[in-house]
């Protein structure tokens, strides 16, 4: 928000915003072998959506995402990527407009109109530990939520398709996006780490090779052995040497080379 603009006082100067354009962000975690998605729920209403917003006339597209994922989460990212652009001209079609803005004060009628437009969305995609945050919702939100990739419900607009499209652009750059240091704990098993790439790439991979091809590369650090059951079944613990493993992934981690 400006400084002189209130908290919640968006909708009373639309000539403020870009017109037409708009951002979405798809922030991926993962826990308890699946991957999850965080969503908001409108107020009063069975709407659930993306975290997204829109674009000042003075502000940078990718300042503009970071800003508006803070306004309407409380969670603040290291990083924010740009994955594609969304323009379908039926994009906004499955959720009324009127439903979403039903209790919206009678002064916001100028921005409301300025709703109606024709909206092109530009995707922001973040891979963070979703135990290291703590999701607020903002004042248009009445709950702000981590739901499962597997089982996320009917989403506004085109949302699901944006989720969709985040996903296929995980998997076709897994190399080199840091999906193990961004969504696995300090500590985890190599079990831990083969469920998160089977969780992304939608198939199973094989256990030895997976292990022999991950070790080869260099960058995992083997610790104590987890203490569950008997001590010689106990899986052993890796951390990531960050310096190697991100020094990989400028060139591409190399595991499905």
């Amino acid at each position: 928000m400006h400084k002189n603009e209130k908290h919640g006082d968006w909708f009373r100067n639309p000539s403020s915003w870009l017109p037409g354009v708009s951002i979405d962000c798809v922030i991926v975690g993962f826990d308890l072998n699946q991957l999850y998605i965080l969503l908001l729920k409108w107020k009063a209403s069975d709407h659930w959506m993306l975290p997204g917003g829109f674009v000042r006339n003075d502000e940078d597209m990718d300042l503009a995402a970071s800003r508006i994922l803070k306004e309407r989460t409380g969670i603040q990212l290291p990083y924010l990527k740009q994955f594609h652009t969304f323009g379908n001209l039926g994009r906004r079609g499955n959720a009324p407009l009127h439903e979403m803005i039903q209790n919206t004060p009678p002064e916001a009628q100028e921005m409301i109109d300025w709703l109606k437009q024709r909206f092109i969305s530009t995707g922001y995609l973040s891979l963070i530990n979703m135990h290291n945050c703590i999701p607020t919702p903002d004042y248009l939100s009445e709950s702000c939520s981590w739901k499962a990739l597997k089982s996320l419900p009917r989403l506004i607009y085109d949302h699901n398709h944006i989720v969709d499209k985040a996903m296929e652009q995980i998997r076709n750059q897994i190399n080199y996006l840091p999906v193990g240091l961004s969504l696995l704990p300090k500590k985890f098993t190599m079990k831990d780490y083969q469920i998160l790439y089977e969780e992304i790439l939608q198939r199973k991979l094989d256990r030895a090779n997976f292990q022999k091809k991950m070790l080869k590369l260099g960058f995992l650090e083997r610790h104590e052995k987890q203490l569950t059951g008997g001590a010689h079944k106990a899986p052993y613990l890796y951390a990531f040497n960050e310096d190697k493993y991100n020094i990989l992934l400028e060139k591409g981690i190399g595991y499905l080379s």
